[in-house]
């Protein structure tokens, strides 16, 4: 362990982990845990997955599909903003040429 890296416990379906990491990461590591072992409690509580391993394939899965819906909504957010500007900028364009036409 490097020296600007330091221990972190966390404890996933009470099961503890030691992990290394550095120290303005530690928070952002624990908020992750919690929300992992939150995740994966919701799983086994449901009671149709039995064992550890495949609670956590489960958890897993579902993480991974909320963030790639998630990378898809800014997607789509931001491919409609850049159409609205193209669509700004056309009608600036058109206005500016209508009245430099009726300038001359």
């Amino acid at each position: 362990m490097s020296s600007n890296q330091l221990p972190v416990t966390v404890n996933i379906l009470d099961k503890e982990y030691h992990i290394s990491c550095l120290a303005e990461e530690r928070e952002s590591l624990l908020q992750a845990a919690a929300y992992v072992d939150g995740q994966m409690r919701e799983i086994r509580q449901g009671g149709r997955v039995i064992g550890t391993e495949r609670v956590a394939v489960m958890a897993a899965l579902n993480i991974a599909n909320d963030l790639l819906l998630i990378q898809q909504t800014k997607e789509d957010g931001s491919q409609n903003i850049t159409r609205r500007i193209k669509s700004l900028q056309e009608k600036i364009e058109i206005a500016l040429n209508t009245t430099n036409q009726l300038e001359l």
